[in-house]
Formats: structure tokens, sequence, C-alpha cells
């Protein structure tokens, strides 16, 4: 009986044209995710990225228990992006990816996410509001999420149930 040729160098070759799970497209937040504020509302944008996107505060102090094996913690927080503004990628970097996932619109918890090109659809201004937050493995973590819009790029850190240091 003759012996099966050696695979090794073949399943190397295939496992390098395979796509990655960092190459996946990001989950797509459209605009019937945009919440619609109850009552008049008066806000100003405090922590605005790359001049698009208004991010959570830099501490956020509440996580809550969520049951899910998966992500046993969740923090929430909303995120605004201008209205009429160029796509915004989400995204946890790489090696977060199994501490971290996030969900802004009606989407699951996920590594990376586009929020869609909207109109003005519900804060004046001009800034369309998302619900979601931060899904996490621990109950407090320093969180990096990296923004991408129109080709520019900006990582800002979030303190999850913890205050980090600046770097």
């Amino acid at each position: 009986m003759r012996k099966p040729a050696a695979l090794g160098p073949l399943v190397l070759a295939l496992a390098a044209l395979a796509p990655s799970a960092s190459s996946a497209p990001p989950a797509r937040v459209t605009c019937d995710s945009v919440i619609y504020p109850v009552g008049p509302v008066v806000w100003k944008p405090k922590r605005v990225v790359l001049g698009t996107v208004a991010v959570p505060a830099a501490y956020l102090a509440q996580t809550v228990a969520t049951g899910d094996a998966r992500w046993p913690y969740w923090s929430k927080s909303g995120l605004v992006v201008r209205a009429d503004s160029p796509p915004v990628v989400v995204s946890v970097p790489a090696r977060w990816r199994r501490q971290v996932a996030v969900g802004w619109g009606q989407i699951d918890p996920t590594s990376s996410l586009r929020i869609e090109t909207c109109p003005p659809l519900s804060v004046p201004q001009g800034w369309n509001p998302y619900s979601g937050g931060f899904y996490l493995r621990s109950r407090a973590r320093c969180v990096p999420l990296t923004f991408t819009v129109a080709g520019r790029s900006a990582t800002v850190r979030f303190g999850v149930g913890k205050r980090c240091g600046s770097a």
C-alpha cells in the first residue's frame, strides 16, 4: 500500500489564500438604525474624531452582566455621526478581538462595523445618533477602537469600567 504524499506545503499554501477573519466585510449599519430622541434635544458634540464621529467619553463607569457566555459584560454608550458624511468604519484592533466587541445600530456584537452615509434624520445640527456600546469578556478593560472615514484613520482609547492612562 502506498503512503499518501505529505500535505503540509499544500495546506499552508491554501491557508495563505483563504480570507482571514480580519478581511471579512464589516457589519453594515443602515439609516434605519438612527435613533429618534423623545422630546427636545440640546446637544453639542464633545469628543469628535476625524471631524465626523462623536465618540463616547474616555471613561465609561458602568458595565452590566449580560448572562451571555461569549460576551458576559456590556457597557451602553451611544455613537453620533455627522449627517451626510462618508461611511464610518469602526473596528476593534485584531489583537483585542477575543476580549472586546462593539455594536451600534441594529447588529450583533462584532469586531468591525460600517455606518452608512445617512441624511440628517434625528438630532438638530446635522448629527445622527446610534444606540449600542461595548461588549467585554471581563468587567473592566481599556479598549482601543479604530475609526476610519474617507481613507483617514484614528485610534481612540476608552476606559470601560475603569480609568485608563493617556497612552
